[in-house]
């Protein structure tokens, strides 16, 4: 699958209909965006079941604002609408694919708990 724009509009939808999502945050202007754009496209092709979005910070400040995105390329993973991952920075193709055969091994059972624990106790 390649990747796809995402707006306020259709993020909810996008990370409530999909089981695991990537979203970048990027700008046009930003160097190491244009960088690692190619990475993200080319590892989209490898995962199709993954959906592989894009915010542009510029035309989405409200999206990127709710996020508390301070630095570009930020990349966030959702795993069943919880965020698993999110950190500022370019990933090398091989950390990303490291980072999504986590993400798919992931058990979100153990993931639901923890958080329920984090935030009773």
């Amino acid at each position: 699958m390649a990747t796809i724009e995402v707006t306020r509009d259709t993020f909810e939808d996008i990370v409530s209909g999909n089981d695991i999502v990537l979203v970048d945050f990027w700008a046009s202007w930003c160097g190491p965006c244009k960088q690692f754009a190619p990475v993200y496209e080319s590892t989209s092709e490898q995962y199709p079941d993954m959906v592989f979005g894009k915010v542009n910070t510029e035309e989405e400040r409200e999206l990127a604002g709710h996020f508390q995105i301070r630095s570009i390329p930020t990349l966030m993973v959702f795993r069943e609408q919880i965020i698993v991952f999110s950190q500022p920075g370019a990933l090398p193709p091989a950390a990303l694919t490291s980072l999504l055969d986590q993400v798919q091994g992931l058990d979100m059972i153990q993931v639901r708990k923890e958080i329920s624990e984090a935030q009773s106790g």
